[in-house]
C-alpha cells in the first residue's frame, strides 16, 4: 500500500452542510442539559459550526485528526519490542492473534488460503462492525499490508513495518492505517472530542502487544492481567500444526 500524503483541513460543501447542522444540533441538546455532558456537546457545537462557517474542519485541526485527500483518516504509531523481526512478523501474520491485543477486535478469522480474513469488532452500544480483508503485501520478517474488501461498512488499509532496532534492541514495529469512518473526517473528530481517540487506542494496542510478547502476560482489564501465558509459545505451536495439517 503505498502511503497518502495529508490534505489539508479545508471541508466540503457537503461536509460543511452537515457540520453546520451537527453543530446547531448539539447546542440546542446542550441546552436541555445543564450537566458536565451538556457543556460538551455545547463546546462541540460551536466547534463544528465555527468550522462550518470558515469552510475548514476546525474540528479536524483542534483535536489531531490527520486526513489524507479522499477523507480518510491516518494513524501512524510505533514501538519497540524486544523480540526479532522474525518472531513478530509470525505472530502478526496470523491474524488470529491480534484480538489479544486489540481490544476493540472481537475476532478474526483466517480463510483458506492465508490471504483473506473476516474481521468482528466492537461497535458503540453493544453493536459489531464485520468486514472481509485482504492481504496487499507480504514480505516474511519485513512487512505485512492488507485492505478491506469491498462493501466494507467502514473502508480501511494498513500496513506494518518489522524493523530491527539499532543496537540490537530488539525491533521497530510501525503502524499505519487509514479508515473512512461514518461523516468521513469530521465524524472522527466528533467521535475525538467525546473520548474516542482512534491514535490513542492504537498506541495502546501497541503497548499491549509490547507486554505481551516480551513479559508473556495478556492483558484482561486496564491494571490487571491473567499472568503468564506464553503467547509466543502458543503461537508458534499453532503455526507448527497449521503446517502439518496443509
Amino acid at each position: 500500500m503505498a502511503d497518502q500524503p495529508l490534505s489539508p483541513q479545508n471541508a466540503s460543501p457537503v461536509e460543511r452542510a452537515v457540520t453546520g447542522g451537527l453543530g446547531t444540533g448539539l447546542i440546542l441538546v446542550s441546552l436541555h442539559r445543564p450537566s458536565p455532558a451538556g457543556v460538551v456537546f455545547a463546546t462541540t457545537g460551536a466547534l463544528l459550526l465555527a468550522g462550518a462557517s470558515m469552510g475548514r474542519s476546525v474540528g479536524a485541526r483542534l483535536v489531531g485528526v490527520r486526513r489524507t485527500p479522499d477523507d480518510r483518516v491516518a494513524v501512524e504509531k510505533a514501538v519497540t519490542v524486544g523480540r526479532s523481526p522474525e518472531d513478530l512478523y509470525a505472530f502478526w501474520r496470523n491474524f488470529e492473534n491480534l484480538p489479544q491485543f486489540m481490544t476493540h477486535l472481537e475476532s478474526v478469522s483466517v480463510q483458506a488460503g492465508g490471504t483473506r480474513s473476516h474481521w468482528v469488532a466492537k461497535a458503540p452500544v453493544g453493536t459489531q462492525v464485520q468486514w472481509d480483508a485482504e492481504i496487499t503485501e507480504d514480505e516474511p520478517g519485513r512487512r505485512i499490508a492488507w485492505r478491506s474488501l469491498e462493501g466494507a461498512l467502514v473502508p480501511n488499509e494498513g500496513h506494518v513495518d518489522f524493523r530491527p532496532a539499532p543496537t540490537g534492541r530488539g525491533t521497530e514495529v510501525h503502524v499505519s492505517l487509514t479508515y473512512r469512518p461514518p461523516g468521513g473526517s469530521m465524524g472522527a473528530s466528533v467521535a475525538r472530542l467525546l473520548g474516542e481517540d482512534p491514535a490513542v487506542q492504537v498506541a495502546e494496542d501497541l503497548r499491549r502487544l509490547k507486554r505481551l510478547l516480551e513479559v508473556g502476560e495478556e492483558p484482561t482489564t486496564e491494571g490487571q492481567t491473567s499472568g503468564r501465558k506464553g503467547a509466543m509459545k502458543r503461537a508458534e505451536a499453532k503455526m507448527y500444526d497449521n503446517r502439518r495439517t496443509s
